[in-house]
């Protein structure tokens, strides 16, 4: 074994194109770091809910120049295979470590290829980059992003013709392709031959984003935002001026990009901690609200006051807010979310008469949806321009809730005040998570195992009616790797996060509410019940 991973160790440095990752490499085989060495060829990164993923590093279990170049390889002769030989694929890229290499060499090894590329000006949100797709009549698009993760990843999106993320089976297709690819030496990367667009693509989406909002509506509410030290700063800041909002007040510790993310453990806004210097800069500015995007600006995080303080709102709760608004606003069309996000969206669909529909975890899923008027998962990802932008897009989801507050606040309502005629409507629908985060992977197989041989029969002392293994796929959805627990009045699903090592449990309660009267003691039976739902589930997992 010592010599096999020496020696597979010295065949990888023959090829990386990258003078860091070979000295780092060098340097383990030096030392016959034979541990770390097992770790980084212990096989390679596999495309997951959004391509490849990870962190940082030399070898083929880290992100770099050599997977990267092996990827876009893969690609273009899947892209080939598929009859697009000449077509255009689009570059973008965000402003962590390596993203600007690792899109140069995508874009060298289209070109190299036979296929056209281009890459975006600069580093730009990722829902520029699935416009861009569209926009430019492009056959596919790669993102180089590793969204909220840590500082020390990296990641690599892939967008086909039709401005969504890869799905089965064109990612097992681009995989196999990836597989395929023998010695680095043997792909064309020529030095030029592709084009870096200029700012056109970029004033076509903030040209787009006109279209989110209603003609006249009340532009009133003013914002504290932040982009969590990422790249969306700039476009909705003109975004915002386009708009005619008041110019929001930027939390300055986290303004500019910066890959290392120093205010921050996870450049998350769900994370403990992301939003303290944004609720700190909003106790001297005291705007209406509070909005964060992540950092490559896909996501869209709220913060409201609630009377003591700030109150970060719930994906759920924003997603049920925005459908509200659409509704009120007459959209028509499909409403669509992940089977992990509340079912107060469904109520809301029905009592409008639009057609609900629910899908896999992911926008690859959600932006499928037929007829797709607006698409929400409860990880802060909101689609409210599907025509525009077939992803989630956390700079439109920022024009419309500030829309929203502003259309309450000339009404001398607020957000929380929608949410409760929302609750009183259709049932206080309150959310919450167990979710773990592992550097041991086998702690999450060993609890999705423990869940499937024993199922619990009752959590929070709510029995369990209907138990679902969605590895053998339920409700006309494809197999995936999670489980569903229907109870008397809760919901809770249990599945590997796609992206970051983590189980995640969604739980979900339901509690009827007369009148506005009974909302206290409904977020009180709530709390409890949502409470002991996680304690038992958690015991079950053996967490």
């Amino acid at each position: 074994m010592h010599t096999d991973v020496i020696a597979a160790a010295r065949t990888w440095l023959a090829e990386d194109p990258d003078p860091e990752t070979r000295a780092e490499l060098s340097a383990l085989i030096d030392a016959e770091d034979v541990t770390e060495l097992t770790a980084r060829f212990a096989g390679t990164l596999q495309f997951g809910t959004a391509g490849l993923r990870g962190e940082l590093g030399a070898g083929p279990m880290r992100m770099n120049r050599a997977v990267v170049v092996r990827a876009a390889a893969g690609l273009a002769a899947y892209l080939r295979k598929q009859g697009h030989d000449g077509g255009l694929v689009v570059v973008g890229y965000d402003a962590r470590h390596k993203s600007y290499d690792f899109a140069r060499d995508t874009a060298a090894v289209m070109t190299g290829a036979g296929l056209r590329a281009a890459v975006l000006p600069r580093p730009l949100p990722t829902p520029v980059l699935a416009f861009a797709v569209r926009h430019l009549g492009a056959v596919a698009g790669v993102e180089v992003t590793a969204s909220h993760n840590p500082p020390r990843d990296n990641g690599y999106k892939v967008y086909l013709g039709d401005g969504s993320q890869i799905v089965p089976p064109a990612d097992a297709d681009i995989a196999a392709e990836i597989d395929a690819v023998g010695s680095l030496h043997d792909v064309p990367r020529p030095e030029a031959g592709w084009d870096v667009l200029d700012d056109a693509v970029l004033d076509a989406y903030l040209a787009r984003t006109d279209a989110v909002l209603a003609p006249g509506s009340p532009r009133t509410a003013r914002t504290v935002y932040t982009p969590m030290h990422g790249v969306g700063r700039d476009t909705l800041l003109a975004a915002f001026a386009r708009a005619g909002f008041p110019e929001p007040v930027l939390v300055a510790e986290q303004a500019d990009p910066d890959p290392d993310f120093p205010t921050v453990a996870f450049p998350n806004p769900e994370e403990p901690g992301a939003m303290d210097l944004a609720f700190a800069t909003a106790r001297a500015a005291a705007p209406d609200l509070v909005v964060a995007n992540d950092p490559d600006a896909d996501r869209c995080a709220v913060a409201v006051p609630d009377g003591t303080g700030w109150r970060m709102l719930r994906g759920d709760e924003v997603g049920a807010l925005l459908a509200a608004h659409l509704v009120r606003r007459g959209a028509r069309g499909t409403f669509a979310e992940s089977i992990v996000s509340s079912s107060l969206l469904a109520r809301i669909a029905e009592r409008a008469g639009l057609p609900h529909t629910e899908t896999l975890t992911g926008f690859k899923w959600i932006a499928r949806a037929e007829g797709l008027r607006y698409g929400y998962e409860e990880a802060l990802g909101y689609c409210v321009d599907p025509d525009g932008v077939r992803d989630k897009d956390g700079i439109t989801a920022a024009l419309l809730v500030t829309e929203l507050a502003s259309v309450l606040k000339a009404e001398g309502r607020t957000l929380l005040d929608l949410l409760d005629d929302l609750a009183v409507a259709h049932g206080l629908h309150a959310t919450d998570q167990l979710s773990v985060r592992v550097e041991d992977l086998t702690v999450i197989a060993d609890a999705m195992r423990r869940l499937r041989t024993r199922p619990p029969a009752a959590l929070g002392g709510l029995p369990v009616v209907r138990s679902e293994d969605l590895a053998h796929g339920a409700d006309g959805l494809p197999p995936t790797d999670g489980l569903r627990y229907t109870l008397d009045g809760a919901r809770v699903i249990v599945r590997p996060s796609g992206t970051e090592p983590k189980l995640k449990c969604y739980l979900e309660v339901v509690v009827p509410v007369a009148d506005r009267a009974g909302l206290p003691a409904a977020r009180t039976a709530a709390a409890d019940r949502l409470a002991a739902v996680r304690r038992d589930l958690a015991t079950a997992a053996g967490l």
